[in-house]
C-alpha cells in the first residue's frame, strides 16, 4: 500500500472496488492526471449524481468510461447494443462517442435507475441516439436473432448485466455482432476474486456469481468465432472482436 507522507494509506476516491491496482495511490494518480480532466461534464455530473445512489457499485468506473469513448472512436461504431444500463454513465459515453446519427440500442430491467441519468443525457444532447428497452434482455435477442436481417448489424455490443447469463448472452451476440464487430464483457475479473483461494471471505454476490464468471473467461478463451484480450481496467473486461 502506498502512503502519504504523514504514513497514511491514500485511499483513491472512485466509486466501488473498480480498480484492481494493488496501490489505491496509483489509481487515483491515474483519476487525476489522464480522466478527471479530459471527462466530459456531463459525465462528471451523472458520476457524481450516481455516487450519491445506494447501488452505486453497479456504476461503471470513470476510467472505463473514458476506455469505452475512445475504443468506440477507434472502430468508428455507429450501431451499438448495451445490455445492462443502471444510470447510464456508460450508456452516455457511448453516445458521446457515436456519430450524430448513432444508434444505441439500451436494455435494463429498471427503468428507474436509467431515469436518474436521463436528464443528463438529454442535456447533453444524446437521447435521441438511445431507444431504450425496459425488461429482460433474453427474450428481445432471441426475437433478434430470429430476424436475420439483424444478424452482423451491430458494430459494438457491452455487456455489464447479470452475471450468470453472460454465456447466454455470447451465443446470442455472436450472430448479431458484425465480422470484425467488438464485443465488451465487463467485470471478467471480478473484484480480483477469481484466484482467491476456496476459503476466502468473499462477499456474498461476489461468490455467488465468481463460478459464472470463470466459466465465461475459459468459454472465451477456446471461442474461434473471436480473437478476445482481457483487460485490467475498472473490474476487467474482455474484448472480444468477431473474426468468423
Amino acid at each position: 500500500m502506498v502512503t502519504t507522507g504523514d504514513s497514511q494509506p491514500t485511499k483513491h476516491q472512485e466509486v466501488g472496488h473498480k480498480s484492481l491496482l494493488q496501490s489505491d495511490a496509483l489509481y487515483q494518480y491515474i483519476l487525476e492526471t489522464s480522466v478527471y480532466p479530459r471527462e466530459p461534464q456531463a459525465m462528471k455530473e451523472l458520476r457524481e449524481v450516481t455516487a450519491k445512489h445506494p447501488w452505486n457499485l453497479m456504476t461503471t468506473s470513470a476510467d472505463e468510461g473514458q476506455f469505452l469513448n475512445l475504443l468506440l472512436k477507434l472502430i468508428n461504431a455507429k450501431n451499438t447494443m448495451e445490455i445492462g444500463v443502471y444510470t447510464g454513465y456508460s450508456l452516455l459515453s457511448t453516445a458521446l462517442a457515436l456519430p450524430e446519427d448513432g444508434k444505441i440500442l439500451a436494455l435494463d430491467i429498471n427503468r428507474e435507475n436509467y431515469e436518474i441519468g436521463l436528464p443528463i443525457i438529454e442535456k447533453a444532447g444524446v437521447a435521441h441516439k438511445i431507444d431504450f428497452r425496459e425488461g429482460p434482455a433474453l427474450p428481445l435477442l432471441d426475437q433478434m436473432v430470429k430476424d436475420v436481417k439483424l444478424h452482423g448489424s451491430f458494430d459494438f455490443i457491452f455487456v455489464d448485466a447479470d452475471k450468470d447469463n453472460y454465456l447466454n448472452y455470447h451465443k446470442r451476440l455472436i450472430d448479431l455482432v458484425k465480422v470484425g464487430g467488438v464485443i465488451g464483457y465487463d467485470n471478467t475479473l471480478w473484484n480480483g476474486s477469481l484466484v482467491a483461494p476456496p476459503d476466502a471471505p468473499l462477499r456474498k454476490y461476489v461468490r455467488y456469481y465468481r463460478d459464472f464468471v470463470l466459466e465465461l473467461n475459459k468459454a472465451l478463451a477456446v471461442d474461434p468465432r473471436v480473437e478476445i484480450c482481457q483487460l485490467p481496467v475498472g473490474d476487467g473486461i474482455t474484448l472480444c472482436r468477431r473474426i468468423i
